[in-house]
């Protein structure tokens, strides 16, 4: 089984930072794509950020500039670092991986149980 944990979802105030990571576990042989969702009440869930294997990254043009997505590979471990935060950016926050279980396979879509943001203005 595959599993993917977050961690790092606070209170925060208007204008702060904080920081989400997200670990995978489990039978895993490769990581392609991982990323942040979020999903605010109401609202369906978006995306927030994503970073390939490689590096590469692309983010939701409300928090370019403010957020950077990073990943250590051999940790399977991604990260949110999130800045000057707003009112706006409260939600729950999912990772998410594209995650080959063996060399042979298809990569799956697997979620994480999410972490609650919280700025207060």
């Amino acid at each position: 089984q595959v599993q993917l944990v977050e961690s790092g979802g606070d209170l925060v105030q208007s204008g702060g930072s904080l920081s989400v990571s997200c670990v995978a576990s489990g039978r895993i042989a490769s990581i392609r794509n991982m990323g942040w969702y979020r999903q605010a009440p109401g609202k369906e869930r978006e995306l927030v950020a994503r970073i390939t294997s490689g590096g590469e990254t692309n983010y939701a043009d409300s928090v370019k500039g403010r957020f950077t997505i990073s990943r250590d590979n051999a940790k399977k471990l991604v990260t949110l670092q999130m800045n000057r935060l707003n009112p706006e950016d409260t939600a729950v926050y999912y990772c998410n991986a594209e995650i080959l279980q063996t060399t042979w396979d298809l990569a799956r879509n697997y979620w994480g149980q999410g972490t609650q943001v919280t700025v207060s203005s």
